[in-house]
């Protein structure tokens, strides 16, 4: 690859910078001194639970337990701008069209239900009352299959369960979410592998593991709290090896903003020990490497009659399959390997010898092993590599997936998901006396080509900005004008309030730093965090306005407005008392959430059960499963061709998802503008282009279809060569709508065949 930094800085992630983006989003949003004050109480376990990343919340938390990322999401959202009536009044929706994301989003609080008048292409107040009597009505009039019920991964646990019973009592599982869109790869390798749909790992493995794999995520980034694990592991001397297509910042050195030493002498932990540039998608063939490099050791090893390298009690007692891997490892030739991986047999070696030396091993990874067509076949290359040294199962060791949203995974947990056979439908038909749907619902690329096919009437979505988030901008967006109905539950405008159905309503919701008051008592939620342990959290803010509901009143009053009473399910009842959902919840999910008022505010959450953290696995072999890869290609739909690259989206220091804080990318040297492409000296020097020059991107495609972006400036960057990166959700239109994850269904961001043409 191209060894030339191009604008690649070298500051670490942390320090000054970080307090510095801190101290901008706090002025820009008006956020007075005693709102910032909330910060202290994010992720505290008598606090609020960060309305940003995943990651989980310590028993023990530092004195500022959020970072960057987290509190540019709280200032986000107690902002002291408002949008009303008023400013309807004075933009119409083809005019706020034309506004930037990161404007639409800036604007401030949504403090009125609204409900879009095409007479004047405007939103117009609405009352409460009239809108759910509206919109029940018209759900009322509609097929339930040809209905959609969204959400991101933001809502409560208790929100998330009243969601999924609306749904299902109406008479669908078109229960599509975020998840969908990212670690649903996760959700179907998991269970076929070691028998769970979630890792295996807790806080409490990083203070006892010895090595860290990092595959495709950017912790800086996406979870940056994790870096005080991170830099703990360090300081013991624990190597952690990083294989992603970019130097992120955040895998490369970390100053501690928590730690005056470090602050006032500017000093950094290193954090990769090794960091492999792989090429983007070459990650099956980096682990079928690992893996290759591990067996030859011990091939070798039995010959000299020294100890195995592979552990084989553990393989023995505990795994099926793994005689047929082990084939497999033996026929593929490490030419294969270099040429799909990008990496030198050397280097791959190298990590191997690491990892061999490593007695627990965790393995963390994110979207850039889940967002390709082979996403299910790289987790599970992964779970391989864990499994042939007994790293999953054991303190210190496991694999931990890194989910997005705050509460993605948890929602999942109580039932949100358009596949029957993962919710307790006779349950909750023996709880609410209805009989469940038991048809599979869509999932989030299904409900779009239902969307594209005209098939889809109505589209609820309990936050999110999906209409943005989505591939395929350029053939979705004129049959979603189309949709008989639209429904947004929000905080603040987005892409989907603009890009709406005949019929839209935008109902504003309560932030979950907000106080919560129902019946003049405040009220608490729960959320799940990316290591399975459930936390409360209880808002401290005082309400945007006094015109705004809960999440759980707003899909009370949906129901109600749309079902039949049903003498089982009082809304009313667990809407005045959210204590009642819980117990409602514990009710369906006794194994996981037995006591669970009273646990809640467990310091560090309590856990659901993982079978396969006790070595317990539920797969229909009773053992942990090897698999065998299809192929080491990365994307048989796409093929490399002569001229061709491959695109993969990232995100900036400066977003979360589809949420732009700013136009700025510190850790990239970006500055302004997120229509760039970040490519390699010798790509560029192939085609003639010169840094800062202005290019087209287009699919390379045979269906017909014209996909491309316009407008991208090229940044000289270091990326593997044949490879480049550009941004989330900018490149989204690039992206086949039938280019997705094979068996998830995830769209397949991080490997896109492009060319590139300069501007005309």
């Amino acid at each position: 690859m191209d060894k030339e930094s191009g604008h690649e800085p070298k500051t670490p992630a942390g320090g000054w910078g970080s307090l510095k983006e801190v101290s901008h989003i706090l002025l820009e949003e008006k956020v007075p001194p005693q709102r910032a004050a909330l910060l202290l109480k994010q992720n505290k376990p008598d606090g609020y639970a960060c309305v940003s990343c995943a990651w989980a919340k310590p028993a023990h938390p530092h004195p500022a337990e959020f970072c960057e990322s987290g509190a540019k999401a709280t200032a986000w959202e107690v902002t002291s701008k408002r949008i009303d009536a008023d400013f309807f009044a004075s933009h119409t929706v083809r005019e706020l069209e034309a506004w930037h994301d990161h404007d639409l989003e800036a604007a401030g609080r949504i403090t009125v239900p609204l409900r879009y008048d095409a007479a004047s292409d405007r939103y117009l107040e609405i009352s409460w009352s009239q809108a759910f009597s509206e919109i029940g009505a018209q759900l009322r009039q509609l097929d339930p299959k040809s209905v959609v019920f969204y959400s991101s991964g933001r809502a409560s646990l208790e929100t998330s369960y009243m969601y999924q019973l609306f749904a299902r009592m109406y008479g669908n599982n078109n229960l599509p979410d975020s998840s969908n869109m990212c670690h649903e790869s996760t959700s179907v390798a998991l269970p076929k592998s070691i028998g769970v749909p979630i890792g295996t790992v807790v806080l409490d493995d990083f203070e006892k593991t010895d090595c860290i794999l990092f595959f495709g995520q950017n912790v800086g980034v996406n979870s940056p709290r994790m870096l005080h694990q991170l830099q703990e592991a360090r300081k013991r001397g624990v190597p952690i090896i990083t294989f992603n297509p970019l130097r992120e910042r955040g895998l490369v050195s970390f100053t501690n903003p928590q730690s005056p030493v470090e602050m006032l002498t500017g000093s950094e932990t290193p954090i990769s020990t090794q960091y492999h540039q792989l090429k983007a998608g070459g990650d099956t063939a980096a682990l079928m490497g690992l893996c290759k490099a591990v067996l030859e050791e011990d091939d070798a090893a039995e010959k000299r009659g020294d100890p195995p390298a592979l552990d084989r009690a553990f393989l023995a007692e505990h795994t099926h399959g793994f005689g047929a891997l082990a084939e497999k490892l033996r026929a593929t030739t490490w030419s294969e390997i270099e040429q799909e991986a990008g990496l030198d047999r050397a280097d791959i070696r190298d990590a191997a010898r690491v990892y061999m030396a490593s007695q627990a091993v965790i393995g963390i990874y994110g979207m850039g092993l889940t967002q390709h067509r082979n996403g299910v076949q790289n987790i599970q290359m992964l779970v391989n590599l864990l499994l042939m040294r007994g790293n999953i199962g054991k303190p210190g060791a496991g694999i931990c997936p890194v989910r997005g949203h705050s509460n993605v995974q948890g929602q999942r947990t109580v039932g949100i998901t358009e596949k029957p056979e993962l919710a307790p439908l006779d349950k909750l038909k023996a709880q609410y006396g209805f009989e469940p749907p038991r048809e599979k619902g869509l999932n989030t690329v299904e409900a779009c080509e239902g969307i594209r096919d005209g098939k889809i009437k109505a589209l609820v979505s309990l936050g999110g900005n999906l209409v943005r988030a989505v591939p395929e901008h350029g053939l979705m967006e004129a049959p979603w004008r189309n949709l008989p109905l639209s429904v947004q539950i929000s905080t603040k405008l987005n892409r989907s309030h603009l890009v709406h159905g005949q019929a839209a309503y935008i109902l504003p919701c309560l932030g979950r730093i907000e106080i919560d008051r129902q019946g003049g008592v405040e009220q608490a939620v729960s959320i799940e965090d990316s290591t399975g342990c459930m936390h409360g959290s209880r808002g401290y803010a005082e309400p945007a306005a006094g015109t705004l509901l809960s999440e759980p009143a707003i899909v009370a009053g949906l129901a109600k407005a749309t079902l039949a009473p049903n003498p089982k399910v009082d809304w009313d009842a667990w809407v005045a008392d959210y204590s009642r959902i819980r117990d409602a919840i514990a009710e369906t999910y006794p194994e996981i959430f037995h006591d669970f008022n009273q646990r809640m505010w467990t310091p560090g959450g309590f856990r659901k059960p993982v079978a396969a953290a006790k070595r317990e696995w539920k797969t229909p072999t009773g053992k942990a499963n090897f698999t065998v890869p299809d192929s080491l290609k990365v994307d048989p739909d796409l093929p490399d061709r002569e001229g061709t690259l491959r695109l993969f989206t990232v995100r900036s220091d400066g977003q979360f998802n589809t949420t732009i804080y700013s136009l700025d990318d510190r850790f990239r040297g970006v500055t302004g503008d997120r229509m760039v492409v970040f490519m390699s000296k010798a790509d560029m020097d192939a085609r003639g282009l010169q840094d800062g020059a202005k290019v087209s991107a287009l699919t390379a495609t045979d269906d017909g279809v014209e996909r491309r972006v316009d407008g991208l400036t090229v940044m000289q960057y270091p990326v593997p060569r044949g490879c480049i990166a550009g941004y989330y959700p900018e490149c989204n239109p690039l992206i086949p709508l039938w280019h997705y994850a094979k068996d998830s269904h995830v769209p397949a961001a991080k490997s896109i065949a492009v060319r590139i043409e300069a501007a005309q």
